[in-house]
C-alpha cells in the first residue's frame, strides 16, 4: 500500500481554493440573474466588461459593450410589461474551468420561467450559458456570454 501524503495536501489546499472559487462564480450568478430579472439594466450592464459581447439566439448580431447590453435589457423590461409577463432566470449544473491567464471558462444551465400576471409560471427557455469571465477592479465581469436554446439546437 501507498500512501501519497505531500501529494495528499497539495491537492486539499488546490480543492480549498477551487472551492473557494466555485462558490465565488455561484454568488456572481446569483447577483446577475437577480439584478436582471428586476431590470435594473445599469446594474446588469455592469456586471460586464466594458467592451463586452452577447450572443443570443434570437438576435442576428451580438449586443456588444456595456451600453448595448443595458438597452437590451430596457427593451426587454418594456416588452414583458406592455405583455403583462415577468420572467425569472434560474442558473444551475455549472462548471468553472480556470485559464491560464486567469479567466475562467464557464458553463451552465440557464432556465427562463415565465410567469403571466395572474397566472403560474413556466418553463419557457431551457439555455445553455457558455461565458469568460474575466477579474476587472476586483470583481468578476462577463466578457463574452453565447447563449444557445434546446429548441433552437
Amino acid at each position: 500500500m501507498t500512501v501519497e501524503l505531500a501529494e495528499t495536501a497539495e491537492r486539499t489546499l488546490e480543492s480549498q481554493k477551487f472551492a473557494a472559487l466555485y462558490a465565488e462564480v455561484q454568488q456572481f450568478y446569483a447577483h446577475q440573474m437577480q439584478i436582471l430579472d428586476a431590470h435594473d439594466s445599469e446594474r446588469w450592464a455592469g456586471t460586464f466588461t466594458e467592451d463586452a459581447v452577447l450572443e443570443l439566439p434570437s438576435l442576428a448580431e451580438p449586443v456588444r459593450a456595456r451600453t448595448g447590453l443595458a438597452r437590451y435589457v430596457r427593451a426587454g423590461a418594456a416588452r414583458q410589461r406592455r405583455a403583462g409577463n415577468r420572467l425569472n432566470h434560474w442558473v444551475g449544473m455549472l462548471d468553472v474551468q480556470p485559464q491560464a491567464d486567469g479567466s475562467l471558462r464557464t458553463r451552465c444551465s440557464a432556465l427562463v420561467y415565465v410567469t403571466p400576471s395572474g397566472g403560474s409560471s413556466k418553463v419557457l427557455y431551457v439555455c445553455l450559458m457558455e461565458d469568460v469571465l474575466v477579474r476587472t477592479r476586483g470583481k468578476w465581469r462577463t466578457a463574452h456570454r453565447r447563449v444557445t436554446r434546446d429548441d433552437l439546437a
